[in-house]
């Protein structure tokens, strides 16, 4: 009978062993979110001990902070390279739905991740926090827009915030939905947020005083 040869197991490098145990842990945080994943399962998915992952990450925590600041970092170099240059507003809104949705399509899991609750401090923070420096850039653009239209500049925080929550709610439902295709989903957050903001009222009002159940229900 012919002795197996068996094949000998490369040996990887300390960088190339913490991209995988990287690459594994953010499929099971994905998967399974952070309290369904252990460090037990990365350690077995890589083909490696526990005392390993602890080597390279400190624990479980210590690879999921790495995992979504790693995302985040993506997420906001993609919107703020869509929202760098001088271009028309609504170019820029379209670059910005884009740019949010393309992430949503090629990083799938990444984008899991981040719209769960961060259980850990993280150096970039949480999703709140990076939808807040996507905002804090927009809030530049619409302030001098506001400006040259004789609106209220100091309400540019507002509007961006509105916008960012806007494409960011739509991004988490599409992840799911998937349809319509990301161009005409693109296309319908600029028609209600372009069309909307073109006819906008400098000074809004509501039609009626706001309800209040309990003064209309006393006397």
């Amino acid at each position: 009978m012919p002795r197996k040869i068996e094949t000998p197991r490369v040996r990887m490098t300390g960088k190339e062993r913490r991209q995988q145990l990287l690459d594994v842990a953010r499929s099971l945080f994905a998967e399974k979110g952070f309290d369904g994943t252990s460090v037990e399962e990365i350690a077995h998915r890589a083909s490696v001990s526990k005392p390993v992952v602890y080597e390279h990450f400190g624990g479980k925590e210590g690879i999921y902070a790495v995992v979504v600041d790693r995302e985040m970092e993506t997420l906001l170099e993609g919107m703020t390279t869509a929202l760098s240059e001088e271009e028309h507003p609504r170019v820029l809104l379209e670059r910005a739905a884009l740019s949010l949705l393309d992430y949503v399509e090629s990083s799938t899991d990444g984008f899991r991740i981040l719209v769960r609750d961060s259980p850990v401090a993280t150096t970039t923070g949480t999703f709140s926090s990076l939808l807040n420096d996507i905002a804090s850039q927009v809030e530049h653009i619409l302030g001098v827009q506001f400006h040259r239209r004789g609106y209220e500049p100091k309400l540019a925080a507002l509007y961006a915030q509105a916008l960012v929550g806007m494409v960011a709610l739509t991004g988490q439902w599409w992840l799911e939905a998937r349809k319509p295709k990301k161009a005409d989903v693109a296309a319908h957050l600029v028609n209600l947020a372009w069309n909307g903001l073109s006819n906008l009222d400098g000074k809004p009002r509501l039609s009626e005083q706001p309800w209040s159940g309990t003064a209309r229900g006393s006397g």
